[in-house]
């Protein structure tokens, strides 16, 4: 009998039940039970580390911060959602204010806009899922009404961040927010702005995609 047909022959005669898979022991990933202003604190010293930056407002305030902000860095223009609350507050406030820049709508194919949603674009505004303290990162989780491409392309993202939605760890945002019952096409975890290594090893800010992250934290 060759060695070939000696193996196939064990296989065949093996006995035994079906094998399980052992129990997960997730242990590792506990954490303590830490306080919204510690996981704040937490997030912030993350996301600042990697040169993003945080500001920390309340639901009054933020389009009055928002304003000042993109004041200061004389942006022309502001890319929001159409139907979110964020696109929504911001049309209402430009009735009543003009220290905010123009509005742009992401409300047709990138084929049609794809040359002024790449070099005309100087901000874009988004919601969050939440976000992850340990590591400061966001979660986006990308749909029709806000396109990655939101969040990837304008030189300046800005993006909304409830603190009641900031958790502890990455696995505490999966089963906090029950991600087995199914998730989109998309999902991005963004910590900072983007950067690269690729070059002599050297590590660059804002080559790929946004130069600044700015978060403004809903407290």
């Amino acid at each position: 009998m060759s060695s070939r047909e000696t193996i196939l022959q064990r296989l065949r005669n093996r006995s035994g039940g079906e094998l399980t898979a052992p129990e997960c022991d997730f242990s590792v990933l506990k954490r303590p039970d830490w306080s919204t202003a510690e996981r704040i604190a937490l997030f912030e010293k993350m996301l600042e580390s990697v040169h993003g930056e945080v500001h920390h407002c309340t639901e009054d305030s933020w389009v009055d911060r928002l304003a000042e902000i993109l004041g200061a860095r004389g942006a022309r223009n502001l890319l929001i959602p159409k139907e979110h609350e964020i696109g929504m507050r911001l049309r209402s406030a430009t009735l009543e204010r003009e220290d905010l820049p123009h509005l742009l709508i992401y409300d047709e194919p990138v084929e049609s806009w794809q040359s002024v949603l790449f070099n005309d674009v100087d901000v874009s505004i988004t919601s969050t899922r939440g976000g992850i303290a340990e590591t400061g990162s966001l979660i986006l989780w990308p749909n029709a009404d806000e396109p990655r491409l939101m969040s990837l392309v304008a030189p300046i993202h800005v993006a909304v961040l409830f603190a009641s939605e900031l958790y502890t760890t990455f696995q505490e945002a999966m089963q906090a927010q029950n991600w087995k019952a199914g998730m989109p096409t998309n999902a991005l975890l963004i910590s900072g702005p983007s950067k690269t290594a690729d070059i002599e090893q050297t590590l660059a800010y804002g080559v790929h995609g946004p130069k600044e992250l700015i978060v403004l934290i809903i407290e």
